[in-house]
């Protein structure tokens, strides 16, 4: 048995605060609270792990992550983006598709369903795409994909871009009981541009991607959730034009719920340099004013829940040109340190806000047994410690690439210790930072 001490538990599933005491056994929680040595049986013997000043979270739960396996393993693969996660605390992640061949069929969604397993680090869920190939024009076999291990269905990276596919695809969805995760970006709005477009992509005399390109998108994506009450997620909104979609959708009663990830709420379009393409990402950091808006939207629920969106490219990609070099930036190791750092530190975002955001809410939303320590769930969880600081380096990361914008950044506030059904899978004390 699993016995930790004097932990600062929060837990918003069960509404859970305050100094308390854990108790696991056989990979689930036995109870939580302050007393607990009173109910276990007598003469049973246990780790015990003194936690005080360290908080106790459930296990992050992450609906955005590209592992790249199959077809990029040069990127990233299932083991490796296993071991980043649990060393950032997340011991549960949603794998999107756009893989090479892209998870489509039964027998991609059932191979990184049992890769995940196989590496037996953090719990790995597909998410299938909504079309074949991602090519915008023939629905997967969505029921089939579901009975694979699918959590939901995405075209991450293009978008759904013919209104008629989105509708139908929110139709058939409603038969899985899963959500269709939504790429908000039309392509031809966007125009090849390679960040925000504004003052700074003038500045910088890049292309730029306004707004509209995303919040036309969801808004019609909003629209459909509505006329077909199929289930809609979507990812990494970025504009207050995506906000007030949310809203009307949500306040019309619609099935919608929304991510935004943690770059969005730190950084601008005014912190991209030209000669780092770490800061490339789509879609583009916003203005100073969405960023704010973003945040507003995240401390009071309009978006429910966080995530990273981690997308490795190798050193060789990113050591191209802005322009040319691709979107996306590692984050899984880096996301809880730099919402913790930027924003919980300052008082921006409450730590239970964070915890609700980064475990209950996705756990909720897409069906996972995770998200709680309540007693009878698996016993997922992290120890962390507000005051732990690290460098951000490439030579301290689990993941096969380091493309963030954060690297040489001193970082405070870390998980020490992770763990998943009760078996200790990342320990920070035995594994020191260089």
């Amino acid at each position: 048995m699993l016995w930790l001490k004097n932990a600062r538990v929060i837990d918003p599933a069960q509404g859970v605060a305050g100094i308390m005491d854990l108790a696991a056994r056989d990979g689930r929680v036995l109870s939580v609270g302050r007393d607990i040595a009173a109910g276990l049986p007598d003469g049973e013997t246990a780790e015990v792990i003194d936690c005080a000043g360290k908080y106790l979270f459930p296990g992050l739960v992450d609906v955005h992550v590209h592992l790249r396996e199959p077809g990029q393993e040069e990127k990233e693969d299932i083991t490796s983006g296993s071991r980043a996660a649990v060393r950032g605390g997340v011991t549960s992640l949603l794998c999107m598709a756009n893989t090479e061949p892209v998870i489509d069929n039964q027998a991609l969604t059932a191979l990184v369903a049992d890769r995940g397993r196989r590496a037996a680090l953090a719990r790995i869920y597909p998410l299938a795409a909504v079309t074949k190939g991602m090519a915008g024009a023939e629905l997967t076999e969505m029921a089939e994909l579901k009975a694979s291990g699918a959590k939901g269905f995405s075209d991450d990276g293009r978008g759904v871009q013919n209104g008629e596919i989105m509708r139908l695809a929110l139709e058939y969805a409603k038969l899985t009981g899963c959500p269709i995760v939504s790429h908000c970006e039309d392509a031809a709005l966007a125009g090849g541009g390679v960040m925000r477009r504004g003052r700074a992509s003038a500045a910088r005399g890049l292309i730029g991607i306004p707004g509209a390109a995303e919040s036309v998108m969801a808004a019609r994506d909003v629209l459909l959730a509505g006329e077909t009450g199929g289930r809609l997620h979507l990812a990494h909104v970025s504009t207050q034009g995506t906000l007030a979609a949310l809203r009307a959708g949500k306040a019309a009663g619609w099935d919608i719920t929304a991510e935004v990830n943690p770059h969005h709420l730190i950084l601008t379009d005014e912190d991209v340099p030209l000669t780092n393409s770490n800061f490339k990402v789509n879609p583009p950091l916003p203005t100073a004013e969405d960023r704010d808006a973003l945040l507003a939207a995240l401390a009071d629920g309009l978006i429910d829940m966080l995530a990273s969106d981690h997308a490795p490219h190798t050193w060789e990609e990113k050591a191209r040109p802005f322009a040319e070099a691709p979107f996306g930036m590692t984050a899984l190791e880096t996301a809880l340190a730099a919402v913790w750092t930027y924003l919980v530190r300052p008082g921006k975002l409450t730590a239970a806000r964070l915890i609700d955001a980064y475990s209950r809410r996705p756990a909720e939303r897409f069906g996972l047994e995770a998200g709680t320590l309540k007693p009878g769930a698996p016993a997922d969880m992290i120890l962390f410690d507000p005051d732990w600081e690290e460098t951000v380096s490439a030579d301290n990361m689990a993941s096969k690439s380091a493309n963030t914008p954060f690297l040489g950044r001193r970082l405070r506030g870390y998980p020490i210790k992770t763990w998943v059904g009760g078996r200790l899978v990342f320990d920070r004390l035995a594994q020191p930072p260089v």
